[in-house]
């Protein structure tokens, strides 16, 4: 868990950062650098979608989560926190609510290969050094979002303490996961889609309620595990 309280200090510290150079950067520096960072997020999203093999249990997974993600409205209750959060501290100009840098910034930390792997690690072997390359990262991520995005990100630290801490003490279960690596090719192939929808959402392209696709990561190993048992 070292890992994890060390990620959620360096979100801190780097929204932090981002926050003090939020008021100095004029409008115009902050709006190019979201859309750098849009760019970047898809890179890294295609980029790990190339290592899925199967298209079937792709899209049947990302189908599957999305309807039960829907049904219980994931992205409803994130951006409801959000806006919780927002209304405490009653900020919202207008722009860049509270509620959507929450939501942006929780997504970004939390869904990808880095997070899910790392978490795993840490909780199976004690190996803190995926997790701690990604809070480096994090560190910078944080920084450019609270510029572009406001306080809303330093709150995304808490989603991070939940979400990578959960996967960690749950890492014993999960276990007989990591054996399979065509597994974890499949796991990192969803998260990436979703990483894709992810940087389209920054780009302003459009307004993907990514969060409802998370059940996705429940369904990838059951649709794997049975089209392997059929062996389609």
């Amino acid at each position: 868990m070292l890992a994890v309280l060390l990620n959620v200090l360096l979100v801190i510290v780097g929204s932090s950062i981002g926050l003090v150079f939020k008021k100095l950067l004029p409008e115009r520096i902050t709006k190019a650098v979201m859309v750098v960072i849009g760019l970047c997020t898809v890179y890294i999203g295609i980029d790990g979608a190339l290592e899925g093999n199967n298209a079937v249990i792709l899209i049947l997974s990302m189908a599957l989560g999305t309807a039960l993600g829907t049904l219980i409205d994931i992205d409803g209750r994130i951006e409801r926190l959000g806006s919780f959060i927002g209304k405490k501290l009653k900020r919202d100009n207008g722009k860049t609510s509270v509620a959507e840098g929450f939501v942006t910034a929780s997504l970004v930390f939390c869904v990808g290969a880095m997070t899910v792997v790392g978490s795993l690690n840490a909780g199976l072997f004690g190996d803190n050094e995926l997790l701690i390359t990604k809070s480096v990262l994090d560190l910078f991520s944080s920084s450019m979002l609270a510029a572009s995005l406001g306080i809303g990100v330093i709150f995304a630290s808490l989603f991070v303490l939940v979400f990578q801490g959960a996967l960690v003490l749950l890492a014993g279960l999960l276990q007989p996961l990591l054996t399979d690596a065509a597994l974890v090719a499949e796991l990192t192939c969803a998260g990436s889609v979703m990483i894709i929808g992810l940087g389209i959402n920054i780009l302003g392209l459009a307004k993907f309620k990514i969060a409802n696709m998370l059940p996705a990561f429940i369904f990838v190993p059951l649709v794997y595990f049975l089209m392997k048992l059929l062996a389609i």
